[in-house]
């Protein structure tokens, strides 16, 4: 039996089912639910035992993975600055910690 993928924030996985790739972009403890958004944009929440009996694997995130987020340059405190490099990356910025 296959050891279960874990779901982190950030971190991309490729459907095995649908041959798509997907980044996990919240989990909410409380709910016990994982948001993900496929490279199409399209966004999906799953509860846990959903994302347990998915066939999921670890995948690399695509060359240009903010294909769907349409990430330009944009300003922060009036400066403006290249996008994030992720969406790990942009979530953290949105947050306020970096």
């Amino acid at each position: 039996m296959n050891k279960p993928v874990i779901a982190q924030r950030g971190h991309w996985y490729k459907r095995r089912d649908l041959n798509a790739l997907f980044e996990v972009v919240a989990i909410d403890d409380d709910d016990d639910t994982i948001e993900i958004q496929y490279f199409n944009g399209e966004i999906e929440e799953l509860d846990q035992t959903s994302w347990q009996q998915l066939s999921i694997a670890n995948a690399a995130p695509p060359e240009d993975w903010s294909g769907a987020l349409e990430v330009e340059k944009y300003a922060i405190n009036d400066r403006v600055t290249d996008a994030p490099t992720s969406l790990d990356e942009a979530l953290n910025i949105l947050d306020g910690s970096d």
